[in-house]
């Protein structure tokens, strides 16, 4: 028997968010899968429709996919590319994230709240930077 009441507690509220974890998410398997697709899906839909950031990175990257297409680029240098623009919608995915997860706390200005968002628009700047810095050397290495 369980001697500390915390842990007897905490037990009882652990088995509880399971329970209610598991009836959210549904069954497991194939089932699973398609609601999680469902899930993306949603969010996909709910963060091009509610943020121009995540709307302007998609089709920023849209275009360079096609260009990616259509530019002599090696394999192994498509596929960096490839990467680093997958990198940056998803990077501003949990921007995205972050930000609605903040407003939905407090539209109020507070200071941990904007170091938040200023963190998430950080990484988005990397991810960016990132990118342009290997289109450069991408193009670099094959017209000069």
């Amino acid at each position: 028997m369980n001697s500390n009441p915390n842990q007897s507690r905490h037990a009882k509220l652990h088995q509880h968010l399971d329970g209610y974890a598991a009836e959210a998410k549904g069954k497991t398997g194939v089932s699973r899968i398609i609601k999680a697709a469902s899930y993306s899906r949603d969010g996909f839909i709910a963060a091009y429709y509610n943020e121009a950031a995540f709307r302007q990175v998609v089709w920023l990257n849209a275009l360079l996919l096609i260009a990616l297409i259509f530019l002599p680029f090696g394999l192994a240098v498509k596929m960096v590319l490839l990467f680093a623009s997958f990198f940056s919608v998803v990077v501003e995915l949990f921007n995205t994230g972050i930000e609605a997860a903040i407003d939905h706390t407090s539209t109020a200005k507070h200071p941990l709240a904007k170091v938040a968002k200023d963190v998430g628009s950080a990484a988005q700047f990397l991810a960016l930077t990132l990118l342009f810095m290997l289109w450069i050397m991408a193009a670099v290495s094959v017209w000069w």
